[in-house]
């Protein structure tokens, strides 16, 4: 296999180029894409071969969950999970944003969310057509990419497109919180932590007030 790099502007990405990738995504490859934190290595969540591949070449282990990448808030609804008002205050506050949230479905499984504000990371997205699972684009336990050059290196011959939009802005992982238990936890500090961790103690306090209110008035 011999990947293909992709230059694209990083606010103004060719749809043609970002169409090219998305039809790769469908038929099962494999593609690297930049999002404003780090490059993000993208598959169909609909292929299991393909999930497969995303795995093996990332020599990640395969009961550590992945990522969906998203475009639209729809698509949450769509996967069955249980969308609380504390997680639509959240996504409508913070997203598109460095922000990664871990819901529930009714059966005790959870999904991780993530919509990330990078033109060129929401034009694949939506053009996709299929849900996808994209893990930061470096070997397990190796840090993350920041630029198209670094993913090259790691995964040349490996992966089938690279979109390079240059640097990501941030440089920094996408913070995730676990709201799959009471009281959310966050589960990895990255790029919002400080905002995200003011937002849940103020969403705590306001929690408590009310329920003493309640107690108060039986």
């Amino acid at each position: 296999m011999r990947t293909r790099l992709l230059r694209v502007d990083a606010n103004h990405p060719d749809l043609a180029l970002i169409r090219e990738a998305a039809a790769v995504l469908r038929r099962g490859g494999l593609v690297a894409f930049p999002t404003e934190t780090v490059y993000g290595l993208g598959a169909n969540l609909q292929d299991p071969q393909a999930i497969q591949e995303l795995y093996q070449v990332k020599q990640r282990p395969f009961e550590k969950q992945a990522t969906l990448h998203i475009s639209d808030f729809k698509q949450v609804e769509a996967e069955g999970v249980v969308v609380s008002p504390l997680a639509w205050e959240l996504m409508s506050r913070f997203w598109p944003g460095p922000l990664t949230l871990v819901l529930s479905r009714p059966d005790g499984s959870t999904v991780g969310f993530r919509m990330p504000s990078h033109p060129v990371a929401l034009a694949l997205l939506r053009e996709a057509h299929v849900p996808v699972v994209a893990p930061s684009a470096n070997l397990s336990g190796q840090p993350a990419a920041t630029t198209a050059e670094q993913v090259f290196k790691e995964f040349a011959d490996q992966i089938d497109v690279v979109l390079d939009a240059g640097p990501t802005p941030i440089g920094v992982s996408s913070t995730v919180v676990d709201l799959s238990v009471q009281p959310p936890r966050i589960l990895r500090e990255g790029a919002m932590a400080d905002p995200i961790q003011q937002f849940l103690g103020r969403a705590h306090a306001s929690s408590e007030e009310k329920d003493s209110v309640r107690l108060h008035r039986k």
